[in-house]
């Protein structure tokens, strides 16, 4: 506060210096200019933070929370039944999934999608209300892919909104491990994030 203080009476002296003494306060033009230079300040901070990215960064690390507790709960999944939800029994003999939307993800012999296996009162790996706002309109779309071979890992990708998470997609893209989806690098479109 005693920083504050000091600045204002720096600021008010050497705008009575600059306009000359007034005894009576400031004059209309005196209020009107320093109006104007706070306006410039404002300006130039706002251009600083842009909004928007930060909007956009906002609603991807919320994706990538999302994206995170799907795969928490895949794994929770897996360690419980022995087997992951789009597969119908352990044994299975493959662990792929297609690259799909995990709204539309579902086990080859036609059961249960996969977010009803994670939802469902025997595993509740995933509550009601974060799967049904996954699954919303409104929602970026999360999807699922595994190549279904040894030690392959399981991605959750979605669609990032900000410029830093389009760089760090486009990155990853570059140097992708050789399990990693091909859809979530498309040559004609914005490449997407995936996790893990």
């Amino acid at each position: 506060m005693i920083t504050l203080n000091l600045g204002m009476k720096k600021l008010l002296a050497w705008l009575k210096k600059l306009f000359g003494s007034s005894e009576s306060g400031f004059t209309l033009i005196e209020l009107l200019i320093v109006i104007t230079i706070l306006g410039i300040l404002a300006t130039a901070v706002l251009a600083a933070i842009n909004p928007l990215e930060q909007i956009s960064r906002g609603r991807d690390t919320g994706s990538k929370s999302d994206a995170e507790q799907l795969l928490s709960g895949i794994a929770r999944y897996n360690a419980a039944q022995g087997y992951y939800p789009w597969q119908t029994a352990p044994s299975t003999t493959t662990r792929a999934v297609a690259w799909t939307q995990v709204t539309l993800a579902a086990p080859t012999d036609g059961t249960d999608p996969v977010l009803t296996k994670l939802g469902s009162a025997g595993t509740a790996e995933l509550l009601p209300a974060y799967i049904n706002r996954i699954t919303a309109t409104s929602y970026n779309p999360l999807f699922i892919y595994n190549k279904g071979g040894a030690g392959d890992s399981t991605y959750i990708c979605f669609a990032p909104q900000s410029g830093q998470m389009q760089k760090e997609a486009d990155t990853r893209c570059t140097s992708a491990p050789t399990d990693y989806p091909a859809e979530a690098c498309p040559s004609g479109g914005p490449n997407l994030v995936c996790l893990p």
